[in-house]
């Protein structure tokens, strides 16, 4: 997969974008008053595989929660800023390490060339973050209505106040909750910029639709080259988001040092029970780190055929199984000793 080239920043010890690996984030939900659960949370949320935390910034409390996050987690954090450019300046010197704020709602130039000195000393990117539902009103009419032309036009235009100010340490995102139309948007700024992009569909849904949604839209972008660091955004636990964010890039070949699972869908043939059986196996393997292909497959008839190119994998028969290696058949083994059997043969690979 060939990735699009776009110019590199740094917010904290993560680079974003310049070909650095696609990146994971999420966002805080704890009240921002509760530092200790937003320190809770921000370990956990790395401890599941975040690059990159955000954290809303409403009032100056929130600077607070930014200060004792930096001195409790290892991991960048992001203030998440509208309208009020001293909030942004306040979390700068709390230790932030990126900005996401659109320049052109925080009360003219003078404030926007404040804020970007202050992370130009700093060495801190601002993220713009346009959605789809809050577009200015002169695209709204302009367009007549929150099209992709609308959002790239609006993050460009925000990116001119900042380019005015002598600042090119930009992230862009452009999210809607409207798949078509957020890949849209997103291949528009592809085309017409370099700066780095955030991918992600906005008030995406529930952990079911939202992932849905979430996986075609970011999934789509990221096999066109485009996308340097994503969020799946859920009405969920955020630690959720971390584990579907993983996936879509493990199905794309993008995180090393996983597993490769493949399982059919049975049929009047399967014998066993291989729901069970996948679904013991993926739990077996959370903590295998070889870059292998498992195949669980419910027979024997087309298990090792169809799987040949697993390096490794069990097929269900009639009281046994299959254990097979590139489409061979190593050995038949009982039906309790089947995931002992196959774990052993992948600390052989």
């Amino acid at each position: 997969m060939q990735r699009r080239i776009t110019r590199a920043v740094r917010a904290g010890n993560l680079v974003i974008g310049g070909g650095a690996r696609i990146s994971v984030q999420s966002m805080l939900n704890c009240r921002v008053d509760d530092i200790a659960a937003n320190v809770a949370q921000a370990n956990a949320l790395q401890s599941a595989g975040c690059d990159i935390v955000r954290i809303a910034v409403p009032d100056k409390q929130a600077a607070h929660t930014i200060a004792a996050l930096k001195a409790q987690c290892s991991i960048p954090i992001v203030a998440d800023i509208h309208f009020d450019h001293t909030l942004a300046l306040e979390s700068l010197a709390a230790g932030a390490d990126k900005i996401r704020l659109n320049p052109g709602n925080i009360g003219g130039q003078a404030h926007v060339q404040a804020v970007a000195s202050a992370c130009a000393q700093r060495g801190v990117p601002i993220r713009i973050g346009v959605n789809g539902g809050s577009l200015e009103k002169e695209l709204l009419a302009k367009h007549g209505a929150p099209t992709a032309e609308a959002m790239a036009e609006s993050a460009l235009n925000h990116a001119k106040l900042l380019e005015a100010c002598d600042f090119g340490d930009i992230v862009i995102s452009v999210k809607s909750s409207h798949v078509q139309r957020t890949v849209q948007a997103y291949q528009l700024l592809a085309e017409a910029c370099d700066y780095p992009l955030h991918i992600g569909l906005t008030e995406a849904g529930t952990a079911r639709m939202g992932l849905v949604k979430s996986n075609i839209a970011i999934g789509a972008l990221l096999l066109q080259g485009i996308g340097d660091t994503i969020r799946v955004s859920l009405t969920a636990d955020p630690v959720d988001e971390i584990a579907a964010a993983r996936d879509i890039l493990h199905a794309l070949g993008q995180v090393q040092g996983r597993p490769n699972i493949v399982s059919c869908p049975t049929c009047g043939r399967c014998k066993i029970d291989l729901i069970a059986l996948a679904s013991a196996a993926e739990q077996r393997l959370v903590a295998c780190t070889k870059d292998i292909t498992v195949a669980i497959m419910g027979c024997v008839v087309n298990g090792p055929g169809e799987a040949r190119e697993a390096d490794v994998g069990l097929a269900g028969g009639d009281g046994c199984y299959a254990l097979f290696a590139r489409g061979q058949v190593l050995r038949r083994v009982a039906e309790d000793d089947a995931l002992d059997a196959l774990m052993e043969e992948i600390e052989r690979l």
